[in-house]
């Protein structure tokens, strides 16, 4: 079945009112009486995220500023229907920590959701989760160097659960408890955290920071902390932490959801309007600024830089300008600066593809200028070298800015990114109705956080084009001066070799002096869609009728390709669409896995007709028009989101590239490169290890689930690739879907034109048809595999086969509830066992296409000596569901927030067209619609322990262990994890 993470992952529009009013009932009810919010600020009081600014203010937010020192922003907010998103930002991150405080942010997060004024303890999960918010999706919270950010998108917000909330939050940022048992609880679960992000990649990065941030806290101040800090900290140590900083002179209360926004005010007053903090205010530390090292040459400084060698992680070298960070005053003129930026910026990166594209010395090459964590204003330049000559493709990558320091780009240059970004910000406003509550609070949150304004889209739209005909060459070279320039530059090399580079040779290559690259510009050249050839003669329609669901239309061609049609006006200025064909992974033999690999990233780049990569960028350029790729088990599909006025040229790209495909070698080429750099990374920790290898042994070893090896992707060839793929591009009905904000009448034109005009299609061969994913036999031994990272790291798998199919697509979605619960189970009782896991996880995968191949999962990442303990509890809990049905309190934390979840999703467009998809070809598919939401959201105790029954009684589950090098997996001690508290699992930092 179609995942639910992927069917919910759009969710803005409006259903018609035959769906949707049955489940909008609950929202019209009246709040309570309150008392009218006294903070807000109106009349002519500048809103305070406004002050210093003459940015046009958003209206459609109301501010407010408390006695106390609280602020806050409240706005209503449809979108989705009956969600309410709530954010509470606190002031205080790793940066406010003094030497004995590393990690206590971020700890005292994890410590605010276990128990609180108004929680006890292990309550706030099952609470919300009561509520209908999923944990980890609706309730979360985040850490950074300088903010705690805590987050609830609460679904059905009724007033009574508003209020309900704000007051449980209010508990939590007020008066946490801060006990020894509860600190003897989270600690190892914070230290399983920090354990389960360690390894190679983990050393590199910070690394790398501590090196680009030398001297100031952002290099020394990391959000999970040290082991020696975590352990050491006390109940009276967390608790002058807590009175610090959580005072309401820190603190931004942000709510933008479906109530009114009054409402919202009052109640943040209410619960947060007696708030005083503890003693005197203290001051924010001072961050500290970039600074080079004395004697260093100031028109060129480079400072420190570090040489770093991991045998097993493929080579990159980044390098930085830093500037100190100043806070500005956000007005138009500033922002007008920041856009000319990007051009700048943007110029230079198409540049460095360009160059990338046609074989130079470096894979990829990226330009960035950003602010980081209040601390420094940046230009970094990033790329990987292709060989261990990496003082080469430093050489280019400079070469290339060289060039755009000494001499102004060319008109056509900005003009080409000034539409791109035009493009963008048209785009916005023309969605401004379907925007997320939960973004627009976040972009609150960090405009707070960079101690900036925030902006209508159309005041983004407004500012861009009052500046950009303004913009000439001649400025962007002053720009992009401005951006190389900087107070120290620091760079890091990561190579796999020792001795190949030391860290005098990298600060003599950037000293030294680099000859301009005027070639690697960009000559000018127009093409137009108008210029190509017709995909065919244009189809003929035989037969066009309404498909008797949502409004869709179904449209057969005489080639055989069929079209499903929604339009409507939901989602202003956005059009999905999904086009899928052929039989996906079926298609291949077991030994053609590096060209399935190398399909995923080379196929649309390999060109179609006379459109090379270059042509298709040049002709997309300010157009919404995207080219995303799937292999699937048993489809291909190519999918874009897109809008009416770009939608005709969007079709004949999909139809023009199975009608006339090119073969450019260098897509392939590149993207053979960068598999074979990435391939050793793989096993530098249990999470790579999963990656590369649990599909191919859960499919039974199936050679086309498998990561191609270094021997498989030497032995590809561009050659080979053709003779892959082009009989694959010529095999099996095509099916398109089309939902959104377009003409009906005239894409049925454009469709007879691109796909009705492909050339009919070969028919799959039936041995193709049969291939079906198996699942590995039962009663196997544990399959292990090692990784090559840190000695305390592992992972375990236990896994059930289920089925596949649509014949029993109602029982699939029950399975969703199923390992949900056992989900809810296997969290408490891992992250309870002194912090055995993190966050393990349980999910059901149900292939809709084919008769076979689901599984239930559970994975989690451990120390190594834990991994027999995760199969005991994960086995105990499947034999127990599969005797005993769950409680009720258990179903009603499975299936609330399923309910919810599903209910949102169903107001966008991509849910119902993954719903519909493959309904032209198995219109069962529609039938399972009308009881989709029960199916997901209603069920009985003794339903679950029958599908248990049938699924975890019917064969042991299928085992696999990744654990380090030299060790060996432990033996099973056959006891269970029994949790002292059942207490609900804290949350990670930007999880």
């Amino acid at each position: 079945m179609i995942k639910i993470s992927r069917a919910l992952s759009h969710t803005s529009l409006l259903l018609p009112l035959f769906l949707l009013a049955p489940q909008a009932v609950a929202q019209t009810a009246e709040p309570q009486e309150h008392a009218a919010p006294e903070a807000l600020q109106t009349g002519d009081e500048t809103p305070w995220i406004y002050e210093g600014s003459d940015v046009p203010q958003d209206k459609e937010w109301l501010w407010g500023a408390m006695d106390n020192g609280l602020r806050y922003a409240v706005r209503e907010n449809g979108v989705p229907p009956g969600q309410v998103s709530i954010r509470i930002r606190i002031d205080a991150g790793s940066m406010h920590e003094r030497e004995d405080e590393l990690g206590f942010a971020h700890l005292l997060e994890h410590l605010s959701f276990r128990e609180s004024t108004y929680l006890k303890q292990g309550e706030a999960i099952p609470t919300w989760q009561r509520l209908g918010a999923s944990f980890g999706s609706d309730t979360n919270a985040e850490t950074s160097p300088t903010h705690t950010a805590y987050k609830l998108d609460l679904p059905n917000a009724t007033p009574a659960k508003i209020e309900e909330s704000i007051k449980l939050l209010s508990g939590m940022m007020r008066a946490p408890v801060l006990s020894k048992e509860n600190l003897a609880a989270e600690v190892p679960i914070v230290l399983a955290e920090k354990r389960e992000r360690g390894g190679p990649g983990y050393r590199v990065a910070e690394a790398t920071r501590s090196t680009l941030f030398k001297g100031q806290l952002l290099g020394s101040r990391l959000p999970i902390g040290t082991e020696e800090t975590l352990l050491g900290a006390t109940p009276e140590a967390m608790q002058a932490f807590q009175e610090r900083w959580y005072r309401p002179e820190n603190a931004v209360v942000v709510i933008a959801g479906d109530a009114d926004p009054m409402f919202f005010a009052a109640m943040i007053e209410k619960y947060f309007g007696d708030w005083q903090g503890k003693g005197p205010l203290t001051p924010a530390p001072a961050f500290g600024d970039p600074v080079a090292p004395e004697g260093v040459d100031p028109d060129n400084p480079v400072g420190e830089v570090a040489v770093l060698v991991e045998p097993d992680l493929p080579r990159t070298f980044a390098y930085a300008y830093l500037r100190p960070w100043r806070k500005v005053d956000d007005t138009v003129e500033y922002n007008e600066g920041r856009l000319a930026d990007l051009l700048a910026t943007a110029i230079i990166q198409r540049r460095l593809e360009a160059r990338a594209r046609v074989g130079g010395s470096f894979l990829y090459a990226s330009v960035e200028q950003d602010k980081i964590s209040r601390s420094t204003d940046a230009t970094f330049v990033s790329f990987a070298p292709l060989t261990e000559d990496w003082g080469a493709a430093l050489t280019d990558v400079r070469a290339i800015i060289a060039d755009a320091v000494t001499t102004p780009p060319t008109q056509e240059e900005i003009d080409r990114e000034a539409a791109q970004y035009d493009a963008v910000f048209v785009n916005l406003v023309e969605q401004r109705s379907v925007m997320a509550g939960s973004s627009l609070a976040d972009e609150v949150v960090d405009a707070v956080d960079i101690r900036e304004a925030v902006a209508a889209p159309e005041t983004f739209l407004q500012v861009f084009r009052g500046m950009k005909n303004k913009v000439t060459p001649q400025e962007i070279l002053q720009r992009t001066q401005q951006l190389f320039k900087g107070d120290v530059i620091r760079a890091t090399y990561v190579t796999p070799a020792i001795g190949e580079a030391s860290d005098n040779a990298v600060q003599t290559a950037l000293r030294s002096e680099v000859t301009a690259n005027t070639g690697a510009r960009l000559a000018a050249k127009s093409i137009s869609f108008d210029e190509l050839e017709p995909v065919g003669e244009p189809g003929t329609i035989v037969s066009q009728r309404p498909l008797g669901v949502l409004g869709v239309e179904r449209i057969e061609f005489a080639n055989g390709t069929r079209a499903l049609l929604a339009s409507n006006d939901y989602e202003p200025g956005r059009v999905a669409v999904r086009m899928h064909f052929g039989a996906g992974k079926r298609a291949f033999e077991q030994d053609e896995a590096a060209y399935i690999a190398l399909g995923e990233m080379a196929l649309v780049g390999s060109g179609q007709g006379v459109l090379g990569q270059e042509e298709l960028d040049r002709i997309t350029t300010g157009r919404v028009i995207g080219f995303n790729f799937e292999i699937n088990d048993a489809t291909f599909v190519f999918s874009s989101q897109t809008r009416g006025p770009d939608l005709d040229d969007q079709l004949y790209l999909f139809a023009n590239k199975l009608s006339d495909p090119a073969w450019d070698p260098n897509p392939v080429i590149r993207s053979k490169a960068a598999q074979l750099l990435a391939y050793d990374g793989m096993a530098t920790s249990p999470g790579g290890v999963l990656q590369r290898d649990l599909e191919f042994l859960i499919t039974a070893m199936d050679g086309r689930f498998k990561t191609p090896s270094v021997e498989d992707l030497n032995a590809a060839t561009p050659e080979g690739f053709r003779e892959v793929w082009a009989p694959i591009l010529e095999q099996g009905d095509v099916e398109i879907l089309i939902f959104g904000d377009f003409d009906q009448q005239k894409t049925v034109e454009t469709l007879r034109r691109t796909i009705g005009a492909i050339p009919t299609r070969k028919p799959i061969a039936p041995e193709a048809l049969a291939r079906v994913p198996a699942f590995p036999e039962s009663g196997n031994e544990t399959v292990v595999r090692t990784h090559r990272g840190d000695a305390n790291q592992a992972a375990a798998v236990i896994a059930w086969p289920t089925g596949g199919g649509v014949a029993e697509l109602r029982q699939s979605r029950q399975l969703e509830i199923l390992a949900s619960i056992f989900d809810n189970r296997l969290v408490e009782a891992m992250r309870e066992r002194a912090g055995a896991s993190y966050s393990p996880q349980v999910g059901t995968h149900w292939p809709i296409d084919l008769s076979s191949g689901g599984r239930i999962t559970a994975i989690a990442q451990l120390k190594p000596e834990d991994v027999p303990v995760f199969f005991t509890e994960a086995d105990a809990i499947a034999k127990d569901l599969a005797a005993n049905p769950p409680t009720a309190e258990e179903l009603e934390r499975a299936t609330e927030p399923l309910k919810q979840l599903i209910r949102r999703a169903m107001s966008g467009n991509l849910f119902w067209l993954y719903q519909i998809e493959g309904s032209s070809t198995d219109p069962r598919r529609l039938l399972y619609l009308q009881t989709l939401q029960a199916d997901y959201s209603e069920t009985t105790p003794e339903r679950m322990q029958a599908l248990a029954q049938r699924y975890f009684g019917a064969r042991e589950g299928w085992q696999m262990a990744i654990i380090p090098e030299g060790q060996e997996l432990a033996k099973s001690t056959g006891e269970r994890v029994v949790p002292a508290v059942r207490a609900a699992p804290a949350l990670t930092t930007g999880r």
